[in-house]
């Protein structure tokens, strides 16, 4: 009796590290240390985010997946709650039926880890995680479906039709499992209780009767249609309202639409997780948007203006003066993304990006070396800054060495 406890405690142990150990640390996506605060977490995402866009890496799939490894990290991280849970428990926090989520991968699925330590340990413990009402009836089990949508879907909302592949109660049976006609018995062996007790030496120990499977009940004559399971596959068609200002990761629970329970036991709960496509123009953090804009080096040395268009599809006119630097940022108030269940709108933060000129003519040529001839130090502070404190730098050097 111990030596099966304690080998089945070891095979738990190994499924939960195997569990573990399929994804990347998520403070090593992001390159930063476990104690990383908020602005550092946000100033590696956009680094990187920035590096792995697919816009920048075209035809890449090796770069749009780190993208997503990067995007979930951070969403992850951000929030206090996740990270909390993620540190404590790793991955399994949102995943095989861990505190933040449930099983089932891609698609569809059902169940967890918490099935399949109840595998392990049921029958030895006598009992674990009841899924069976006192009348027999087994819960059904909880579904899972991925939706994709668009960042101007999340921007608007919207009401989706999804159609769901699942069991449903049987309607030749109305559930029961039994044949039109005929109902379910008591089962002989456990008298109903679904459950047998055996005596094992010193110990006494209680299973599921193996007459009825736990349910208490047996049937019979079962319904020919559902073969006596109270349920039968069927494509339904359901509506899912998502509201605006959605968040990529965002899991939306409709009560009672998973798999119908065996011979009429209650319905198991679907979950929508839905996933935003990365935009080929703005990248989200929470309610703000960021968008990197490439301007012409005549425009950022004299000064200019361009538009861009939000998501809300209106043109919103940017000014940039004279002088503007490389990676400045200009806010543009109330053009971000709505907050989810509230009236006001996050920030869209425009990034210029100045393009050296290619492909210069003659004359073009001519007039900017004409400029550099005419050129001062005051025209470029940063880069003539720059190579003096080099040069007291290796001065420095000089100095010690006696040269």
């Amino acid at each position: 009796m111990r030596e099966r406890f304690a080998r089945a405690f070891v095979r738990a142990q190994a499924l939960i590290w195997e569990s573990r150990s399929m994804k990347a640390d998520f403070y090593e996506t992001l390159g930063v240390a476990k104690n990383a605060d908020d602005k550092e977490l946000k100033v590696a995402f956009r680094r990187l985010a920035m590096q792995y866009h697919p816009d920048k890496n075209p035809g890449d799939a090796t770069a749009e997946h780190k993208f997503k490894e990067i995007n979930e990290a951070y969403e992850t991280l951000k929030d206090p709650q996740k990270r909390a849970a993620y540190d404590r428990f790793g991955h399994a926090a949102f995943e095989n039926g861990g505190r933040g989520g449930f099983g089932g991968g891609a698609g569809f699925g059902g169940g967890g880890f918490s099935d399949i330590f109840e595998d392990i340990f049921g029958d030895i413990m006598g009992g674990g995680r009841q899924r069976r009402s006192p009348n027999g009836r087994e819960r059904g089990a909880d579904m899972r479906y991925n939706m994709e949508i668009t960042l101007e879907e999340a921007y608007t909302g919207k009401t989706a039709q999804i159609r769901v592949p699942t069991s449903i109660a049987c309607d030749e049976c109305s559930g029961s499992g039994a044949k039109p006609g005929t109902a379910p018995v008591t089962c002989s062996m456990c008298h109903g209780a679904g459950r047998v007790r055996a005596s094992q030496g010193f110990f006494s120990v209680e299973r599921a009767c193996p007459q009825c499977h736990g349910r208490g009940q047996t049937i019979k004559d079962p319904c020919p249609k559902c073969a006596g399971q109270g349920r039968v596959t069927q494509e339904r068609s359901l509506s899912v309202n998502i509201p605006a200002g959605i968040e990529d990761g965002t899991r939306i629970r409709l009560a009672g639409e998973g798999e119908a329970g065996l011979r009429g036991g209650p319905s198991g709960d679907l979950y929508i997780f839905l996933s935003v496509k990365p935009h080929q123009f703005f990248q989200r953090d929470g309610a703000d948007l960021y968008c990197q804009v490439p301007i012409s080096m005549t425009t950022a040395a004299l000064g200019g203006d361009f538009e861009v268009t939000t998501l809300d599809g209106t043109q919103t006119r940017v000014r940039v003066p004279e002088g503007t630097q490389n990676d400045r940022q200009f806010r543009l108030k109330g053009k971000g993304m709505p907050i989810l269940r509230q009236t006001q709108l996050g920030d869209l933060y425009i990034q210029v990006e100045i393009e050296t000129p290619q492909n210069l003519s003659k004359r073009q040529r001519e007039l900017l070396e004409e400029f550099e001839k005419l050129s001062s130090q005051e025209n470029s502070p940063q880069s003539t800054g720059f190579f003096k404190k080099m040069k007291d730098f290796l001065d420095s050097f000089s100095e010690k060495s006696g040269t």
